[in-house]
């Protein structure tokens, strides 16, 4: 399988300055995202005072979370320090996990990577177009939950600061990861928000920690889409845990709840098999990114609609994966629940400076 070039991602194009040398070259290999950018360029940026859900008072929470996790990039790549300590297989996987939980992962798995996982060039600053060769062979993947009443807000600010906060937590713990890492003396790599190298969700769904649903998010069994997801790359010998399907494609064919909630009608119901190598096979990423700068927020809504987000009872979790019948009743005890989806109209913050208090929910 082809890599994925991340200079192609939506992130990275935005990133480029109209008529640059960057944007010349990238739209003269490109001409048919040339006009769809241009025009995305026009819209309100996201978390800026022009966009629907701007706050003046909350906004520069999200917004200086990014700043944060742009000034320590950095730190993401570093050599080992001294010698290497002999250590097995075994015991690294054990300690290493359970040192992830304690800095606050929620879920954490290893996998051996596959190699078509690694973005074929890096799309960031200041390594654009920089072609990725040094890859590690094991990944350790981590998960960490957000707030269930939070995410219930979307697509208000306030979504986006739980989701920026998630950012941070994962960044932190990823980098604690590999600094104790390198200290064995082993190299390690921590893949965070603005500097993956790796495509975070197959990587993730290799591990055992979910499966990648409709939305092109890691679905887990107890938090469903609301994770956000960290990892480290490590030459360090560890053991692979496996891939566990529990049922969640043939649920999203039953429920396509994210498809029919998107406001941006960017998830498709069938597969597309155009985008099948960036394994998001039903999403439209120009019409999801649209929406973000409509919004100033990255929207949530496909977070919080789907009914792995709301705690299923682990009797039902533990038998749906041979029954379709189980998967029709979780559907059925959501949406009689919920009807499309829960909204949490109260701010957390309790501020009187919303803007716009539009529910595009």
């Amino acid at each position: 399988m082809k890599r994925f070039d991340e200079r192609d991602t939506i992130f990275s194009r935005m990133s480029l300055q109209k008529n640059s040398d960057g944007y010349k070259s990238y739209y003269a290999n490109n001409p048919e995202k040339k006009d769809i950018d241009d025009q995305t360029r026009k819209m309100p940026g996201l978390l800026t005072n022009n966009s629907r859900q701007f706050n003046p008072i909350l906004s520069p929470m999200a917004n200086s979370a990014f700043k944060f996790l742009n000034d320590i990039k950095p730190l993401a790549e570093k050599r080992a320090t001294g010698k290497k300590v002999e250590i097995s297989a075994n015991e690294a996987s054990t300690i290493i996990k359970k040192y992830a939980r304690y800095y606050g992962a929620d879920l954490v798995g290893i996998s051996e990577i596959n190699k078509d996982f690694y973005y074929s060039h890096r799309g960031r600053k200041p390594h654009y177009g920089e072609k990725i060769k040094d890859t590690n062979k094991y990944a350790v993947v981590f998960g960490v939950e957000m707030d269930k009443e939070m995410i219930n807000r979307a697509p208000k600010t306030e979504e986006c600061i739980e989701v920026t906060k998630g950012y941070v937590k994962a960044a932190l713990i990823g980098m604690m990861l590999s600094y104790y890492i390198r200290d064995l003396g082993y190299p390690a790599r921590n893949h965070m928000d603005g500097n993956y190298l790796l495509i975070a969700p197959p990587v993730a769904a290799e591990t055992g920690l979910g499966e990648i649903g409709k939305s092109g998010l890691l679905v887990t069994k107890n938090y469903g889409p609301r994770v956000r997801i960290g990892m480290v790359s490590t030459d360090l010998t560890l053991i692979p845990d496996k891939a566990d399907s529990f049922g969640l494609k043939e649920f999203c064919d039953i429920c396509n709840n994210c498809v029919r909630l998107c406001p941006a009608k960017a998830i498709s119901s069938v597969d597309d098999e155009h985008n099948s190598r960036l394994h998001h096979k039903y999403i439209d990423a120009d019409k999801c990114y649209q929406m973000w700068r409509k919004l100033g927020t990255d929207c949530g809504i496909c977070l919080a609609s789907c009914p792995f987000s709301h705690n299923i009872e682990s009797e039902l979790l533990n038998s749906m994966k041979e029954d379709t019948k189980v998967k029709k009743k979780i559907w059925k005890q959501y949406s009689k629940k919920y009807k499309t989806r829960p909204v949490n109209k109260d701010s957390y913050f309790n501020t009187s400076s919303n803007v716009n208090s539009d529910n595009t929910g």
